[in-house]
Protein backbone atom coordinates (compact mmCIF):
# COMPACT_ATOMS: atom_id res chain seq x y z
CA UNK A 1 0.00 0.00 0.00
CA UNK A 2 3.05 1.86 -0.16
CA UNK A 3 1.93 3.49 -2.89
CA UNK A 4 -1.80 3.91 -2.50
CA UNK A 5 -3.49 6.31 -0.38
CA UNK A 6 -7.37 5.36 0.76
CA UNK A 7 -10.12 8.07 -0.14
CA UNK A 8 -12.75 8.69 2.34
CA UNK A 9 -14.71 5.68 0.06
CA UNK A 10 -12.02 3.54 1.12
CA UNK A 11 -10.79 3.03 -2.30
CA UNK A 12 -7.26 2.77 -2.70
CA UNK A 13 -5.64 5.38 -5.33
CA UNK A 14 -2.55 6.34 -6.56
CA UNK A 15 -0.88 8.43 -3.59
CA UNK A 16 -0.54 11.75 -5.21
CA UNK A 17 -4.41 11.75 -5.36
CA UNK A 18 -4.50 12.46 -1.71
CA UNK A 19 -1.57 15.33 -1.80
CA UNK A 20 -4.10 17.67 -2.71
CA UNK A 21 -8.08 18.19 -2.23
CA UNK A 22 -8.46 19.23 -6.38
CA UNK A 23 -6.75 15.80 -7.43
CA UNK A 24 -8.99 13.37 -6.46
CA UNK A 25 -11.83 14.63 -9.14
CA UNK A 26 -8.68 14.92 -11.77
CA UNK A 27 -7.38 11.58 -10.97
CA UNK A 28 -10.66 9.71 -11.16
CA UNK A 29 -12.19 11.24 -14.00
CA UNK A 30 -9.24 12.12 -16.30
CA UNK A 31 -5.64 10.88 -15.72
CA UNK A 32 -4.62 8.32 -18.05
CA UNK A 33 -7.49 7.81 -19.35
CA UNK A 34 -7.02 7.64 -23.74
CA UNK A 35 -7.73 10.87 -25.16
CA UNK A 36 -8.44 11.51 -29.39
CA UNK A 37 -9.73 15.10 -29.31
CA UNK A 38 -6.96 17.47 -30.77
CA UNK A 39 -8.26 20.49 -29.05
CA UNK A 40 -7.46 18.48 -25.23
CA UNK A 41 -4.43 16.85 -26.67
CA UNK A 42 -3.41 20.44 -27.27
CA UNK A 43 -4.84 21.71 -24.00
CA UNK A 44 -2.45 19.23 -21.99
CA UNK A 45 0.68 20.00 -23.82
CA UNK A 46 0.72 23.74 -22.90
CA UNK A 47 -0.72 23.30 -19.38
CA UNK A 48 2.36 20.93 -19.33
CA UNK A 49 4.73 23.49 -20.62
CA UNK A 50 3.37 25.86 -17.90
CA UNK A 51 4.35 23.47 -15.18
CA UNK A 52 7.60 23.32 -15.98
CA UNK A 53 9.63 23.81 -12.62
CA UNK A 54 6.18 24.55 -10.72
CA UNK A 55 3.54 22.38 -9.26
CA UNK A 56 0.51 21.00 -10.98
CA UNK A 57 -1.48 21.85 -8.11
CA UNK A 58 -0.65 25.52 -9.00
CA UNK A 59 -1.69 24.74 -13.09
CA UNK A 60 -4.63 22.71 -12.24
CA UNK A 61 -6.24 25.81 -9.68
CA UNK A 62 -6.14 27.94 -12.70
CA UNK A 63 -6.64 25.80 -15.34
CA UNK A 64 -10.53 27.25 -16.41
CA UNK A 65 -8.28 31.07 -16.35
CA UNK A 66 -5.94 29.31 -18.82
CA UNK A 67 -8.81 28.36 -21.15
CA UNK A 68 -10.54 31.61 -20.95
CA UNK A 69 -7.29 33.49 -21.55
CA UNK A 70 -6.21 31.11 -24.79
CA UNK A 71 -9.65 30.38 -26.69
CA UNK A 72 -9.95 27.42 -25.07
CA UNK A 73 -7.03 25.94 -26.08
CA UNK A 74 -8.60 26.12 -29.81
CA UNK A 75 -4.72 26.10 -31.66
CA UNK A 76 -6.25 27.60 -34.74
CA UNK A 77 -7.50 30.88 -32.88
CA UNK A 78 -4.83 30.57 -30.92
CA UNK A 79 -2.19 30.98 -33.63
CA UNK A 80 -3.96 34.09 -34.60
CA UNK A 81 -2.51 36.11 -31.48
CA UNK A 82 0.41 38.26 -31.62
CA UNK A 83 2.12 41.46 -29.63
CA UNK A 84 -0.89 43.04 -28.67
CA UNK A 85 -2.42 39.30 -26.98
CA UNK A 86 0.92 38.50 -25.62
CA UNK A 87 0.78 41.46 -23.67
CA UNK A 88 -2.46 41.14 -22.51
CA UNK A 89 -1.59 37.93 -21.23
CA UNK A 90 1.50 39.03 -19.68
CA UNK A 91 -1.23 41.18 -17.38
CA UNK A 92 -3.41 38.19 -16.54
CA UNK A 93 -3.06 37.79 -13.14
CA UNK A 94 -5.28 34.10 -13.16
CA UNK A 95 -2.18 32.62 -15.16
CA UNK A 96 1.22 31.75 -14.83
CA UNK A 97 2.67 34.93 -16.53
CA UNK A 98 5.74 33.88 -18.17
CA UNK A 99 6.38 36.01 -21.37
CA UNK A 100 8.60 32.75 -22.87
CA UNK A 101 5.79 29.82 -22.21
CA UNK A 102 3.35 32.55 -23.26
CA UNK A 103 5.19 33.09 -26.28
CA UNK A 104 5.97 29.44 -26.51
CA UNK A 105 2.40 28.02 -26.66
CA UNK A 106 1.32 30.29 -29.35
CA UNK A 107 4.62 29.23 -31.32
CA UNK A 108 2.86 25.96 -30.42
CA UNK A 109 -0.01 26.98 -31.43
CA UNK A 110 1.02 26.94 -35.12
CA UNK A 111 2.99 23.86 -35.09
CA UNK A 112 0.15 22.37 -34.52
CA UNK A 113 -1.75 23.56 -37.42
CA UNK A 114 1.21 22.34 -39.74
CA UNK A 115 1.54 19.05 -37.84
CA UNK A 116 -2.39 18.47 -38.50
CA UNK A 117 -1.33 19.68 -42.05
CA UNK A 118 1.75 16.84 -42.00
CA UNK A 119 -0.21 14.27 -40.23
CA UNK A 120 -3.67 14.71 -40.54
CA UNK A 121 -4.41 15.10 -37.26
CA UNK A 122 -2.65 16.15 -33.79
CA UNK A 123 -3.77 12.94 -31.75
CA UNK A 124 -2.92 10.58 -35.75
CA UNK A 125 0.92 12.16 -34.60
CA UNK A 126 0.78 11.69 -30.81
CA UNK A 127 -0.69 8.48 -30.30
CA UNK A 128 1.63 6.93 -33.11
CA UNK A 129 4.69 7.18 -30.22
CA UNK A 130 2.43 4.76 -27.85
CA UNK A 131 4.56 2.22 -26.24
CA UNK A 132 3.89 -1.26 -26.28
CA UNK A 133 2.56 -1.74 -22.52
CA UNK A 134 4.66 -5.15 -22.26
CA UNK A 135 7.52 -3.56 -22.19
CA UNK A 136 6.58 -0.58 -19.69
CA UNK A 137 8.24 -0.63 -16.35
CA UNK A 138 6.45 -0.05 -13.04
CA UNK A 139 3.63 2.29 -12.48
CA UNK A 140 5.06 5.69 -11.43
CA UNK A 141 9.04 4.51 -11.54
CA UNK A 142 10.03 6.86 -14.86
CA UNK A 143 9.66 10.54 -15.57
CA UNK A 144 11.15 9.86 -18.85
CA UNK A 145 10.80 6.98 -21.26
CA UNK A 146 12.36 6.22 -25.20
CA UNK A 147 8.63 7.29 -26.32
CA UNK A 148 8.53 10.18 -24.37
CA UNK A 149 12.19 11.19 -25.89
CA UNK A 150 11.45 10.27 -28.82
CA UNK A 151 8.19 12.33 -29.27
CA UNK A 152 9.94 15.29 -27.92
CA UNK A 153 12.96 15.13 -30.42
CA UNK A 154 10.00 14.99 -33.36
CA UNK A 155 8.27 17.73 -31.78
CA UNK A 156 11.29 20.03 -31.69
CA UNK A 157 12.48 19.21 -35.01
CA UNK A 158 9.20 20.77 -36.01
CA UNK A 159 9.53 23.75 -34.13
CA UNK A 160 7.65 22.58 -30.68
CA UNK A 161 8.93 24.46 -28.14
CA UNK A 162 8.57 23.81 -24.16
CA UNK A 163 8.36 19.97 -24.63
CA UNK A 164 11.27 17.82 -23.76
CA UNK A 165 11.27 14.68 -22.70
CA UNK A 166 9.95 14.87 -19.04
CA UNK A 167 7.20 16.93 -19.84
CA UNK A 168 6.49 15.30 -22.78
CA UNK A 169 6.07 11.97 -20.37
CA UNK A 170 3.63 13.52 -17.73
CA UNK A 171 1.61 14.64 -21.13
CA UNK A 172 1.64 10.62 -22.02
CA UNK A 173 0.71 9.30 -18.60
CA UNK A 174 -2.36 12.22 -18.67
CA UNK A 175 -3.72 11.48 -22.00
CA UNK A 176 -3.80 8.26 -21.64
CA UNK A 177 -0.72 6.59 -23.87
CA UNK A 178 0.03 4.57 -20.74
CA UNK A 179 -1.61 3.60 -17.75
CA UNK A 180 0.26 4.34 -14.88
CA UNK A 181 -2.04 4.26 -12.38
CA UNK A 182 -0.37 2.07 -9.32
CA UNK A 183 -0.70 -1.12 -8.93
CA UNK A 184 -3.68 -1.22 -6.84
CA UNK A 185 -5.30 1.72 -7.81
CA UNK A 186 -9.12 1.71 -7.94
CA UNK A 187 -8.46 3.02 -11.67
CA UNK A 188 -6.15 1.21 -13.09
CA UNK A 189 -8.34 -1.58 -14.10
CA UNK A 190 -10.87 1.44 -15.24
CA UNK A 191 -8.25 2.84 -17.09
CA UNK A 192 -6.76 -0.66 -19.27
CA UNK A 193 -10.29 -1.28 -19.96
CA UNK A 194 -10.91 2.03 -21.82
CA UNK A 195 -7.40 1.68 -23.60
CA UNK A 196 -8.36 -2.09 -24.82
CA UNK A 197 -12.07 -0.55 -26.02
CA UNK A 198 -10.29 2.63 -27.61
CA UNK A 199 -10.10 3.32 -31.53
CA UNK A 200 -6.74 4.41 -32.22
CA UNK A 201 -6.46 7.38 -34.78
CA UNK A 202 -4.79 5.70 -37.87
CA UNK A 203 -0.70 6.24 -38.24
CA UNK A 204 0.29 9.19 -40.01
CA UNK A 205 1.35 8.60 -43.42
CA UNK A 206 4.55 11.45 -42.90
CA UNK A 207 7.15 11.49 -45.83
Amino acid sequence: MADLFVAEDQRPRCRWAGSAPEFLDYHDKEWGFPVVDDQRLFEKLCLESFQSGLSWRTILAKRENFRAAFAGFDFNEMAKFGPAEVEGLMGNKGIVRHRGKIEAVINNAICAQNLVAEAGSLAQFVWSFEPDPNTLPEPQTQSTSQESIALSKALKKRGWKFVGPTTVFAFMQAMGLVNDHAIGCCQRARAKEMRASFKRPSPPSLP
